[in-house]
C-alpha cells in the first residue's frame, strides 16, 4: 500500500541521516495463502530496529536473522518462509531482502508524487531460488523515470519480475468540524488514510485540533475545490448544521468521490436530497444515489470513536466492493 511505502521512506529517510545501513524485505511471491499478500514490506537497521511487517508476526524474527548476511556483504538474497511446516498455515512466502538507500532524486521525486497524486510502480527481480542473488533488486517507476533502492540493481533477462501499481494515498475528506469529526480524524489517520478536514469559515479550530490530519482548510463553502475528489476520495459530510449541508451538497453536486457519507439520520438525508432539487432540479439522479445516510455499517455503535469505527468499515467495504457479513460465514480466503 502507499502509506506503507510513504513510512518506510520516511523513516528510511532517517536512518540514513543517522548513518544507519538498512535492509528492505519485501514479499515478491507466494504459493498457497497468507495473512499477507506479496508487495507487503519491512525495513530494519544494523541495529537492530524495524518498521513494517511482512506477516502478522510470525516471520519477522526469521528475516531479522537472514538480513545478517546482508548488512555484512551487501548482496541480496531470496528468503522462503514455509508457513506449513512451521504454522500448519497453507502457503510459502517468497521474499527478497536487499541493501536500501533513499537517494535524493527518489525521495524528491517521491514526495512531489504524493504530492501531485500521481500513481506509482514497483518493480522486483528475483528467483524462486534460496540465497544470494546478486541481479535481484526493486525499483520504483514514477511518471516512466526509474529509481532503483540499490544502486547496484540489475534486471537480467532471467529474473522474475514481481510489478505492483500504488494508487495515489486513500484521502479521507472531513466536512466538518466537531468532536465526531475529530474522532473520524485520528481513526482514519491511524488506517494510514490522508485526511483533509474541511472547517466551515465560521469556524474556530486549527489543525491541532485534529489529531493525524494532514491539513485542514477554511474556504467559503461555494469555493470549496471540487477537484479534491478524486476516485481515491472518500467524503464525509458532518457539520451538524442542515443549512451547511445543503449548501456543501451544492458546491459539490458534480462529483463523484471513492465514497460519500452524510451523517444523521435516513429522514434528514431525504431532507437534503429534497431541499437540493429544490435548489437545483437539474441536479443528476447519480450523484444522489451516492449519497449513503446514515453512514457507517450498523455495528451498535453509540460514542463518537465507535461511530468512527462503523463509517470507516462503510468506507472499505464499498472502496473495496465487498458485503459485510461475519468472517465465520464467509466462504474461501478471508484475506483480499
Amino acid at each position: 500500500m502507499t502509506h506503507e511505502l510513504q513510512s518506510i521512506i520516511e523513516q528510511a529517510r532517517e536512518w540514513q541521516q543517522q548513518g544507519h545501513k538498512m535492509v528492505l524485505a519485501s514479499v515478491v511471491a507466494l504459493e498457497g495463502s497468507s495473512y499477507r499478500k506479496p508487495g507487503v514490506r519491512m525495513l530494519l537497521n544494523a541495529q537492530g530496529q524495524t518498521l513494517g511487517a511482512v506477516s502478522g508476526g510470525c516471520v519477522e524474527k526469521e528475516v531479522q536473522r537472514q538480513a545478517q548476511s546482508v548488512f555484512e556483504d551487501g548482496a541480496p538474497k531470496i528468503m522462503t518462509y514455509d508457513g506449513r511446516l512451521r504454522l500448519g498455515c497453507e502457503g510459502v512466502l517468497y521474499l527478497l531482502l536487499e541493501p536500501f538507500e533513499v537517494s535524493s532524486e527518489l525521495y524528491q521525486a517521491f514526495t512531489e508524487a504524493l504530492v501531485q497524486r500521481i500513481p506509482l510502480s514497483i518493480q522486483s527481480a528475483y528467483q524462486k531460488e534460496f540465497g544470494p542473488m546478486p541481479e535481484a533488486g526493486t525499483t520504483l517507476i514514477i511518471a516512466d523515470k526509474s529509481f532503483p533502492f540499490d544502486a547496484r540493481t540489475r534486471k537480467t533477462e532471467n529474473s522474475l519480475c514481481f510489478t505492483q501499481s500504488l494508487p495515489p494515498l486513500f484521502r479521507l475528506l472531513i466536512i466538518g468540524a466537531e468532536h465526531d469529526a475529530v474522532q473520524l480524524c485520528k481513526a482514519a489517520a491511524q488506517i494510514g488514510w490522508e485526511v483533509t478536514v474541511v472547517a466551515p469559515p465560521d469556524e474556530q479550530k486549527t489543525i491541532d485540533f485534529f489529531c493525524g490530519a494532514k491539513q485542514l482548510i477554511t474556504p467559503l463553502i461555494d469555493q470549496l475545490d471540487p477537484q479534491l475528489l478524486d476516485s481515491q476520495t472518500a467524503v464525509v459530510l458532518m457539520t451538524h448544521s442542515y443549512n451547511k449541508d445543503v449548501q456543501y451538497l451544492t458546491a459539490l453536486k458534480n462529483t463523484y468521490p471513492a465514497y460519500f457519507g452524510l451523517l444523521g439520520p435516513q429522514k434528514r438525508r431525504e431532507q437534503l436530497i429534497d431541499r437540493l432539487l429544490e435548489l437545483d432540479p437539474e441536479v443528476e439522479l447519480a450523484f444522489i444515489d451516492q449519497l449513503r445516510g446514515p453512514a457507517g455499517l450498523n455495528i451498535g455503535a453509540a460514542s463518537a470513536a465507535e461511530i468512527a469505527v462503523s463509517i470507516l468499515a462503510e468506507i472499505l467495504a464499498v472502496t473495496r466492493a465487498q458485503n459485510p457479513i461475519a468472517l465465520k460465514d464467509k466462504e474461501g480466503a478471508i484475506h483480499a
